[in-house]
């Protein structure tokens, strides 16, 4: 019998709301043996853009049609070209799609009603506590939930005959912090008698701020969220809130997914009863509180274990910035793996990861590729996927290079186990550079610090590359300082750093060095007669012949234009006759290749002698030169007398 698999995309798994829905689709997937492959993100991370967009572009990497079913929790992504972006790719999908808190009519979609919660809500705060002054802390307004309970807020007024004043509403982003600024905004231009929140993290933000300004709660101001989470059950006072049956929607999400591959008929649609749960933040107390003891015993486990995922990513933060190469880096990620308790854990990396780094690029191109932001992934992750780092069942292993539309290489195969994979996005800002894939581990979904622990990897990873990156640029910057780019041997640079230690060495114990002076004849010649293409390469075939006969660690350079040097310590006479006779020797095999259709020649000189403390290595340069020059002049002379006697034969 063939496994199930689903996709499960989501961003922000460590907020209550995807926290309930997610528990509930694992308690179905492990009662049914259902495989569950989620695509997590951490967007809307400080309103930055580039952040966002290499968070979002893990969704890219799930080709939904290998999978048997995908539940999207679309409201928790808050940009809303990747949602729709996500959506379409729902709607062409050949496999089931289930929309959680969506509203789509190509989709089997579960949402809450959160017009008639949210009324209730308004309503509670009229006709209970009598209150007319009713604020509104809002959520994005392109989104439907937020949508839903701006508009119940509205109607309830309106039923009741209640003015809406804009200024008694602000448009937050479903986040803390919009508490904090609304009450700003309140307190200044429209007191209110309650403050009615989109949501819990907003409320809470909310009453924070009013006790800092003095203002009691619910004495002075009551205070409503919405989503019953945790935090604001067991806050002072405690948060009246809308309950929603969160484990339910994921648990119905999967059984929608079944019910469609088994045939079964069932509604495209599904809305879901809430209640609202009235507490001391409206003062009416009638939940019920967290017993005690038992609080203060999840509390100790959750600053406990809170204390450990400090520890583990402090010290994981501190090993991965000494590392300088990906072999040190893997390396010291390895033990940090073994920490997060799980059976697998794969680093996968675009095989562009560190472009600009490759070693057969030139100067040129790798330096514009180290400026240029083109030559990385912003979108997808390319063609194949290199792998770094694996890890299964307590060891670490290697794992060939594979295609990205693998997603992971043996994911569907029958014989893996059954389990829960985690696709997290690894980038700098929006430069991609891979994903790690974790399985069966409980650290994505109960640690607060996951996303600073995939932070980290990201980040010290972006440190190796640009490591590597200055050290390829270091390497090239000094080639072209000390390497002549045609003859690709040592120039004036590159001779004088090269000789200089054995130069100094040579005159501190009293031994020989050499210099050897030679320059081409008929260069001029070849530049006028063949082209200076033909003149470049008579001087690299000239260089190619000093690399291959200096090999008794003698230092040679183009000193410019046609005239190359020699260099050696503690060299005899022997020695750089030997060498001279060796060139000439190179060069007569040359020509009598016919390589080309002009001969290779030159004229050398060579001087021999015991450097004093006050010499200058190019005072010898300059005396090899003028006998190398009187060597030119007899063989220009040989050359003439030789013509001539031909001539008056």
């Amino acid at each position: 019998m063939k496994r199930i698999h689903i996709a499960v995309i989501v961003s922000t798994i460590d907020e209550d709301y995807q926290s309930g829905i997610l528990r509930g689709i694992r308690q179905y997937a492990f009662t049914n043996n259902i495989t569950l492959e989620h695509f997590v993100a951490f967007g809307n991370i400080g309103g930055d853009v580039g952040h966002d967009t290499g968070e979002y572009n893990i969704f890219s990497l799930a080709d939904f049609n290998q999978f048997d079913g995908v539940i999207l929790l679309i409201n928790t992504i808050q940009n809303m070209h990747y949602r729709e972006i996500v959506l379409n790719r729902a709607r062409n999908a050949s496999v089931p799609v289930v929309c959680i808190d969506g509203n789509d009519s190509k989709l089997y979609t579960i949402c809450i009603d959160n017009e008639k919660a949210m009324r209730d809500m308004v309503e509670h705060f009229i006709l209970h506590h009598g209150y007319t002054r009713i604020n509104y802390v809002s959520g994005p307004a392109d989104n439907i939930d937020s949508q839903q309970r701006l508009q119940a807020y509205q109607d309830i007024l309106k039923k009741y005959h209640i003015p809406v004043e804009e200024q008694r509403i602000y448009h937050g982003n479903f986040v803390s912090r919009d508490g904090v600024y609304a009450v700003q905004k309140f307190l200044q231009s429209a007191p209110p008698q309650a403050i009615v929140c989109a949501n819990d993290s907003m409320a809470i933000g909310v009453m924070n701020s009013l006790i800092a300004h003095g203002v009691r709660v619910p004495e002075d101001v009551a205070v409503s969220g919405f989503d019953y989470i945790y935090n604001a059950r067991n806050y002072a006072p405690s948060l009246t809130s809308v309950k929603r049956p969160l484990e339910r929607l994921g648990q119905l999400a999967c059984e929608k997914i079944m019910n469609h591959l088994n045939h079964i008929p069932q509604k495209q649609n599904e809305i879901m009863e809430t209640r609202c749960c009235f507490s001391q933040s409206c003062g009416c107390n009638q939940t019920p509180l967290l017993n005690t003891d038992e609080f203060k015993k999840r509390n100790f486990h959750v600053l406990e274990s809170f204390s450990v995922d400090v520890s583990l990513v402090s010290r994981m933060a501190s090993a991965l910035t000494e590392c300088d190469s990906l072999e040190k880096y893997t390396e010291s990620l390895k033990p940090f793996i073994t920490e997060i308790h799980c059976k697998e854990f794969y680093l996968c990396l675009c095989e562009n990861w560190k472009q600009g780094i490759m070693a057969g690029e030139t100067e040129e191109n790798y330096l514009m590729h180290i400026l240029s932001p083109n030559h990385y992934h912003v979108h997808g992750y390319g063609e194949k996927i290199l792998v770094p780092l694996a890890y299964k069942n307590g060891r670490f292993f290697d794992v060939p290079d594979f295609q990205a539309s693998q997603m992971l290489p043996d994911l569907f195969d029958f014989n893996n186990q059954r389990g829960e994979y985690y696709f997290m996005p690894l980038h700098f800002g929006e430069r991609c550079m891979g994903y790690c894939v974790i399985k069966n581990s409980q650290f994505p979904v109960t640690s607060k610090l996951f996303h600073n622990f995939m932070t980290n990897i990201g980040n010290s990873l972006e440190s190796v590359r640009k490591i590597i990156c200055l050290d390829r640029v270091t390497q090239k910057l000094s080639k072209l300082y000390t390497i002549d780019t045609l003859a690709d041997i040592n120039n004036r640079n590159g001779f004088r750093i090269s000789s200089q230690h054995v130069f100094q060495a040579c005159i501190r114990d009293k031994k020989t060095v050499m210099l050897m002076f030679l320059d081409m004849d008929g260069l001029k010649y070849i530049n006028d007669t063949f082209g200076h293409k033909a003149g470049d390469t008579a001087i690299c075939c000239m260089a190619e012949v000093l690399r291959n006969v200096c090999e008794n660690h003698e230092v040679c350079c183009r000193f410019g234009g046609d005239e190359f040097i020699v260099f050696a310590g503690d060299y005899t006479e022997k020695q750089a006759q030997n060498l001279a006779d060796n060139i000439q020797k190179h060069l007569d095999n040359i020509n009598q290749q016919k390589r080309f259709s002009y001969p290779l020649e030159v004229s050398l000189g060579y001087y021999i002698t015991i450097p004093k403390p006050d010499t200058n290595l190019f005072q010898l340069v300059t005396i090899a030169d003028n006998i190398m020059y009187e060597q030119k002049k007899k063989r220009k002379a040989s050359k003439y007398l030789k013509q001539t006697s031909q001539n008056s034969n």
